[in-house]
């Protein structure tokens, strides 16, 4: 790091060393993160293992206990919080509505950061929650109370949401849990366009390591508070790593699909007791 705070490398998003705590008890130590400018990059790791928390350290929802977060070669922490939510957007792992709002109205609140003294809701601010929700496919749900909606809607509606704020990065926490299998690869296929047509950075948490495989452009695989491996699926996920940080026996196939890894269990597979905790030696493997 230079003198005035700088970040010397080029990337929008990183993260240097960082020990993530919650009072005194420490979840993840020295953890070095790169997210690549233009990636659907997937985070994924058995459970308590820091994922989310690594997600809210980049959001500036977590102050680290040491290290740092990046955005844009600046400390994170050293930037307005309105300048920050222009440039990162996020959607946590659970959202709420207030009671009695329209999915139009939460949409349009995704816009916010963007509002000023002298500048209210503009001709830009609705072309932008319009366009949000045409391209999550909840524009005809406009009117409709958020309460109302099945989870696959309003998990719809919240990404709506995170997309009318426009910002060029955003973090999504566990953006599946609790849809069906058919509303997973709909959230999931929309994220995939949303980094593919719009060349949006998404960095998101997932529990599903085939998901992740064949969604992800650079995965980061976490195991007892640190990162054990990051790089593309087809270079990092083997079988021994699936083993070694979930406690899983498997086989890697390939997708016949897609061509990315396929996880499959072995037969009465048995998750050992020493399950994410990954030997110290193993840890920071890159690809």
């Amino acid at each position: 790091m230079s003198e005035d705070g700088a970040d010397p490398q080029p990337y929008r998003l990183r993260a240097d060393n960082l020990t993530l705590a919650y009072d005194n008890r420490t979840v993840a130590t020295s953890l070095g993160v790169i997210i690549p400018d233009g990636s659907f990059t997937v985070v994924v790791g058995p459970n308590a293992c820091g994922k989310s928390t690594l997600l809210r350290a980049l959001a500036r929802m977590l102050r680290p206990r040491t290290g740092a977060v990046y955005l844009d070669g600046a400390l994170i922490t050293s930037l307005p919080s309105k300048e920050v939510a222009r440039r990162l957007g996020m959607l946590p792992q659970t959202s709420i509505a207030p009671d009695g709002i329209t999915v139009a109205d939460l949409v349009a609140r995704g816009r916010y950061p963007h509002q000023r003294l002298l500048r209210q809701w503009s001709r830009e601010d609705e072309r932008a929650a319009t366009e949000a929700m045409t391209s999550t496919g909840v524009d005809d749900l406009a009117d409709r109370f958020v309460d109302e909606l099945s989870g696959g809607q309003r998990q719809r509606v919240w990404l709506a949401m995170a997309l009318a704020q426009q910002t060029p990065i955003l973090l999504l926490d566990e953006p599946t849990t609790f849809l069906d299998i058919a509303h997973q690869v709909e959230v999931l296929d929309l994220c995939a366009d949303l980094h593919e047509e719009r060349r949006r950075t998404l960095v998101a948490v997932l529990h599903d390591l085939n998901h992740a495989c064949r969604y992800a452009t650079h995965l980061i695989v976490m195991g007892g508070g640190r990162i054990v491996a990051q790089g593309r699926s087809e270079e990092i996920v083997t079988a021994e790593l699936v083993e070694d940080v979930f406690g899983l026996r498997c086989r890697i196939i390939t997708d016949p699909e897609v061509g990315t890894p396929l996880v499959v269990p072995a037969a009465r597979a048995r998750r050992h007791p020493e399950a994410a905790r990954v030997p110290a030696a193993k840890a920071q493997v890159t690809a």
